[in-house]
């Protein structure tokens, strides 16, 4: 059922190989540079995410990103933490975001404060990612209030979450309980080791989970084989094989240009995958990158719909 009738949708719904990326609203009030972020990434993306306050740390409000997105020709994807705000917040910030021409929305629980510019601030957690979900699934299917009042003229958001499948120890009933919520498409941490992916794929396929949901695998290119060991390090579920970590070493000052063709090589491998239905592709700063990896692997032109 296509409800939001938001490109991303209608593409995946079309049994279309979906491509997202990803463009961060900057730690400023000129939005300069998310309008040169969005429209690095036209004709190369369906929709992008419009981060929300990343790593804890201030950023502009992912609604304003998500205006200048869309005002540059880019569909967003709303992403919204519940770290930040209680109930009353994440509700309108939802209405808001919708009124301005979001159609997507990402919900995260979002990275622990202490990790970011503001260590001392408090984490709301009014509601869980569970409950987001339920809450914007509630305002799309009834027009439904998290207290169970109801309004008219509801948003019908495409609502998705992320999921990081190679987490060791890694719990599937987790992104089960965010199905059963209402969620519609997931995106995944960045995938390096196919192999694992492939493997994760084949039990999220026999518990029904591919069938419930649209999966977006993530990709990044990797830059230097420092980043490799750095993402290995610091990333949780992501595994970069040693392999490919000195492929990345070998190259030297061409580093860079090895780290596209991984990725292209690696969204080759995902999409021989049954059940996986896109890629997100995050450039990590370099949307240049990004264009790179969507040209190499053969993914333009992007489908055009009417």
């Amino acid at each position: 059922m296509i409800r939001a009738e938001s490109r991303l949708e209608r593409i995946l719904h079309e049994s279309l190989f979906a491509v997202t990326a990803e463009v961060v609203p900057p730690r400023s009030a000129n939005p300069a540079a998310v309008t040169e972020q969005a429209r690095a990434l036209v004709g190369h993306a369906d929709a992008v995410n419009v981060t929300d306050n990343p790593t804890a740390t201030a950023h502009m409000s992912a609604m304003a990103g998500a205006h200048y997105v869309a005002s540059a020709g880019l569909e967003p994807v709303l992403q919204l933490t519940c770290r930040d705000r209680n109930v009353l917040a994440l509700t309108s910030e939802l209405l808001g975001a919708w009124a301005l021409g979001a159609r997507n929305v990402l919900c995260l629980t979002g990275d622990p404060p202490q990790v970011g510019d503001h260590p001392g601030a408090a984490a709301v957690h009014d509601l869980s990612v569970i409950d987001l979900v339920r809450l914007a699934a509630g305002l799309r299917d009834e027009g439904r209030l998290f207290s169970g009042g109801t309004i008219d003229d509801p948003p019908r958001y495409f609502i998705g979450v992320a999921d990081v499948p190679l987490a060791e120890p890694y719990d599937p009933g987790r992104l089960e309980r965010k199905l059963d919520a209402g969620a519609d498409f997931v995106q995944t941490q960045i995938v390096h080791d196919v192999d694992a992916f492939g493997a994760w794929a084949e039990g999220a396929r026999e518990r029904g989970i591919t069938e419930r949901c649209f999966v977006l695998a993530g990709v990044a290119p990797l830059r230097s084989a420092r980043s490799a060991r750095f993402v290995n390090e610091h990333l949780p579920g992501v595994h970069v094989p040693a392999e490919l970590v000195g492929a990345l070493e070998d190259a030297g000052p061409e580093a860079a240009d090895v780290g596209v063709q991984i990725a292209v090589d690696v969204v080759a491998r995902l999409k021989a995958i049954v059940g996986v239905a896109g890629v997100h592709v995050m450039g990590l700063g370099h949307e240049e990158s990004v264009r790179r990896v969507v040209e190499g692997a053969g993914l333009l032109p992007r489908p055009a719909l009417p």
